[in-house]
């Protein structure tokens, strides 16, 4: 008698761990689940961006007439320190590519804000001005150092998404 029990107790826990796998499968099928990542929520950069024109001892840059498809998702100013400018956006390829400036030592600058990037020997004409291409493995970058201000556009997105934000650059 004493076998048949322990036997009966092996085949009732086996039955209830069968039948919880199915409840949580049947669970799992009907109950509506998202893997996608949440999409980014679109920032507007207007009040910061006259907040730090108002205060920047440089003219501070920001795109006009970029396509709707490049969506700003971050934005700060700091005028505490260096006067640093950030304008971060998501291109049409869901890459990032960000507009940093600074009044800030640019080697220093431009190592933290490129996350790294090591300068090339190519440089780009983009308007009147000369962007030196530095790239690394995070982020690329376009960088114009300027009188008093460095400006670097950077990102995970190509240069050529990188080209087409700083040539929508203005800076009044």
């Amino acid at each position: 008698m004493a076998g048949t029990k322990g036997k009966q107790s092996v085949r009732d826990m086996i039955l209830s761990l069968g039948l919880i796998g199915l409840m949580a499968g049947v669970i799992y099928i009907f109950i509506p689940h998202d893997d996608s990542e949440p999409p980014l929520k679109r920032v507007d950069y207007r009040v910061e961006l006259l907040t730090a024109r108002r205060a920047a001892s440089y003219p501070v840059a920001a795109p006009e007439g970029l396509p709707r498809t490049w969506k700003a998702t971050s934005v700060r100013y700091d005028g505490s320190q260096f006067d640093t400018w950030h304008l971060g956006f998501h291109d049409p390829d869901g890459q990032y590519a960000a507009i940093e400036q600074s009044t800030q030592k640019p080697a220093v600058f431009i190592d933290t804000a490129s996350q790294g990037a090591e300068e090339t020997k190519t440089t780009q004409r983009i308007g009147d001005q000369t962007w030196q291409r530095y790239t690394g493995g995070r982020y690329d970058a376009l960088v114009l150092k300027g009188k008093g201000s460095t400006t670097v556009v950077t990102g995970t997105a190509s240069f050529a998404q990188l080209t087409k934000l700083a040539q929508a650059l203005k800076t009044s």
